[in-house]
């Protein structure tokens, strides 16, 4: 499974968000990959390093970045530390989630005092983000029953998208979209119904969202779905052929088996 992303913002990341980087990192060791960067960059404050050292968490490759640096890349949360950055950042990141998290600039007062409370707040806020999203992905649903299945093959749309996706292993929303001469926000509604009914799953690749069946389907789920493909193949070969005349389909990475 791919890792999640998140970036810390700020307006300078001089500061909160590469105290927040690299605590998040100390925290999350290898279950998210993490980044920040500033809508109006400056150097980093020494003191960062200096709180960071004496809880022994790397600041290694920590940098001032420009938020405008990292604009075509999709993250999975983007995290505002000031009011500021949230509302300059709303139209700068691309993310299927922006939260607001506000701490106070520890930069005006003197010593590392601030800073250490700085980096205690985002330790409680870190935490309970890290638990919330560990048992939001715990367990992979399953497929209910068989009743559930064939509702979702009654629909048109919905069986044609998933002997789409069984010929071509996965598929983002703007293919199915051209093969299926569909609106976005229709084949999207229908793509949610799949992946709730535990048929479908997704996954992230720079900033498309492929889905493809899911990996703990039964094996006779995927024998209709196989059957069905095999003995009406004239039901998708329109769909088919529109697919692989659009331009621009999004590059992939291989699937790990």
């Amino acid at each position: 499974m791919n890792k999640k992303s998140v970036i810390f913002i700020c307006t300078g990341n001089s500061a909160r968000s590469q105290l927040a980087e690299a605590l998040f990192r100390h925290m999350a060791i290898d279950q998210f990959d993490v980044f920040s960067a500033g809508t109006a960059p400056e150097p980093i404050d020494p003191r960062v390093f200096t709180v960071l050292d004496a809880r022994h968490i790397s600041g290694e490759n920590l940098r001032s970045k420009d938020l405008t640096s990292l604009n075509e890349r999709y993250f999975d949360y983007a995290i505002t530390l000031c009011d500021k950055a949230h509302q300059s950042c709303i139209t700068q990141v691309k993310a299927a989630q922006i939260l607001a998290w506000d701490f106070a600039d520890p930069k005006p007062k003197a010593g590392t005092k601030a800073f250490d409370v700085v980096l205690n707040e985002l330790s409680e806020r870190i935490k309970y983000f890290l638990l919330f999203s560990q048992k939001y992905r715990a367990k992979p649903e399953q497929l209910s029953d068989a009743l559930s299945f064939y509702k979702a093959l009654a629909d048109d749309t919905r069986l044609k998208t998933l002997l789409l996706i069984q010929q071509q292993q996965e598929l983002c929303v703007c293919e199915l979209t051209a093969a299926l001469t569909e609106t976005q926000p229709k084949i999207s509604r229908h793509l949610a119904q799949l992946r709730k009914a535990a048929i479908l799953q997704d996954r992230r690749h720079g900033q498309w969202v492929f889905y493809r069946l899911a990996d703990n389907l039964p094996d006779w789920a995927l024998e209709v779905l196989r059957l069905t493909a095999a003995n009406n193949s004239a039901l998708i070969a329109d769909n088919l052929s529109k697919l692989n005349q659009m331009g621009d389909r999004p590059q992939r990475a291989a699937l790990c088996n």
